[in-house]
């Protein structure tokens, strides 16, 4: 199956996306602007995905194929389990979208003679090329997010959500402890 057979990615209305922006605009701008963080990050978090979304909708990419992608190119031939564990989704979730995306091309399973237990998934010369025509559209949305934001306060923020995602890991490290204790 080529790229241009595949089937058709859901596309997002534009009328839809500018509602959906002016709303969240008028929620942090006037309804409530000192909302708990957790939201603030959620709402920019979902304008990043919406706007990759919309441009990876027109190579036919669903935003699905977008996660597992980033970390193949990064760290080809992992098993589907460390696929999993990657991306942050249940081992059935991987699976489906690999499926998927081995009937578009993009990679191959594999399991091996001496070891049938794993899969390995390897990105394919197409799975391989997307990264040249993908990773553009994803910068361009950052470029497109940080516009007009000062440097200085781009370190600042970076700083922060890194310090943030630290703390959030401790407390599932914690959790998980006492979850393993009873």
């Amino acid at each position: 199956m080529t790229l241009l057979q595949t089937p058709s990615v859901a596309k997002t209305s534009p009328k839809r996306d500018l509602e959906i922006a002016h709303r969240v605009l008028r929620h942090w701008h006037e309804a409530v602007p000192n909302d708990r963080m957790a939201h603030l990050v959620k709402d920019a978090t979902r304008g990043f995905l919406r706007a990759l979304q919309t441009r990876l909708a027109e190579h036919n990419v669903q935003m699905g194929h977008w996660t597992f992608l980033r970390i193949l190119w990064e760290r080809d031939g992992l098993t589907k389990r460390e696929l999993s564990i990657e991306a942050g989704v249940m081992e059935p979730t991987t699976f489906v979208a690999l499926r998927s995306m081995e009937q578009l091309g993009y990679v191959t399973l594999e399991q091996r003679p001496d070891n049938r237990k794993y899969v390995y998934v390897h990105l394919t010369p197409l799975g391989k090329e997307l990264k040249q025509r993908l990773v553009p559209l994803a910068e361009e949305v950052n470029a497109i997010a940080l516009e007009g934001v000062p440097e200085a306060d781009v370190e600042t923020t970076r700083r922060t959500l890194l310090r943030m995602i630290d703390n959030l890991a401790r407390d599932a490290s914690f959790t998980g402890a006492k979850d393993a204790e009873a």
